[in-house]
């Protein structure tokens, strides 16, 4: 018996955190990724659009001797949002690596972390999952314009993809290249907040 194919959502998790922080910033909350309702904003953004299956993407994170506080603080907040994830039926897939660059900021050394090839293993999955049948509908929840090939491969192969962003800042390129953007407004943002994040963001 054939599988029946499906609607599948692939976020760039770092991409998307990046973006929910920035919002919640601009309007004075703070946001507790870990803790954030990932499907109310979906649900809000995405309404009478089924989704069969949501996959986060994420890079390995690994111990920095350079700054070992803050790389055991973000392994532990990873393996905590994966938890959460996966509890309400989410994939969460780890690929790629963070890797540590030491750079100068206001005359002081800092180290700061780089995501690499997050995006290589979207785009495989997408065309892939397009070239065995497997998807009929994809979302992509990435505002990396790496992916516009991917995006592209898949549109010649006929299958409908969504580019979601958010209308704050849109990526022009994934709207002109996918088939139909959906953004997401800063209000669907700070209605995805847990109730426990509601005081003001402090830095």
């Amino acid at each position: 018996m054939t599988k029946p194919k499906q609607t599948i959502l692939y976020v760039d998790t770092e991409n998307l955190k990046y973006y929910i922080k920035k919002i919640c910033k601009k309007h004075k909350k703070k946001a507790n990724i870990e803790n954030y309702v990932f499907e109310r904003l979906f649900e809000s953004a995405l309404k009478a659009i089924e989704i069969s299956t949501t996959r986060f993407y994420s890079a390995k994170l690994r111990f920095h001797k350079e700054s070992p506080k803050k790389s055991q603080e973000l392994i532990q907040k990873q393996r905590v949002l994966k938890a959460n994830l996966e509890k309400i039926g989410y994939s969460f897939i780890i690929s790629g690596n963070v890797r540590g660059q030491k750079v100068r900021v206001n005359g002081k050394e800092k180290l700061v972390f780089h995501e690499k090839g997050v995006d290589v293993r979207i785009a495989v999955d997408i065309v892939a999952e397009v070239c065995d049948g497997i998807v009929n509908k994809v979302i992509l929840c990435s505002s990396d314009s790496d992916l516009q090939p991917a995006v592209s491969e898949v549109k010649k192969r006929g299958i409908e993809i969504t580019y979601l962003g958010f209308e704050s800042q849109p990526n022009k390129g994934l709207i002109y290249t996918c088939d139909r953007s959906i953004l997401i407004r800063d209000s669907e943002i700070l209605e995805a907040l847990s109730k426990s994040q509601t005081n003001f963001y402090s830095s």
